[in-house]
């Protein structure tokens, strides 16, 4: 387990932009994204919520509203579905999106 995330015991589901991933509990969505797609550290984020280049939209669960929120300020929880990313996430993100299998409707 490297130092970035925090302690996880178990890797949990979530959907990004229609794709499935399993990321470690507990921790903010975008170090999940990141676990997800490393390409994620080459991206202009600032981990603050400062920058505004991981905005999202977001249902918390399936049948939830769509929120909007920062991806570097929002803790991800088992079947979150993240419905926008803004484009630089969608960047950093092509190749692990191009791979993952489609979310289950």
């Amino acid at each position: 387990m490297s130092d970035m995330y925090r302690p996880y015991a178990k890797l949990i589901p979530i959907v990004i932009l229609g794709k499935r991933f399993e990321v470690p509990e507990g921790n903010l969505l975008l170090r999940q994204m990141q676990f997800a797609a490393p390409d994620i550290g080459f991206g202009r984020y600032c981990w603050n919520a400062e920058c505004r280049y991981c905005e999202i939209s977001y249902r918390a669960r399936p049948e939830g509203p769509e929120v909007n929120g920062l991806a570097c300020a929002v803790t991800g929880q088992p079947g979150m579905c993240v419905t926008k990313a803004a484009a630089e996430i969608r960047y950093n993100m092509a190749d692990a999106l191009a791979a993952a299998p489609a979310a289950e409707k």
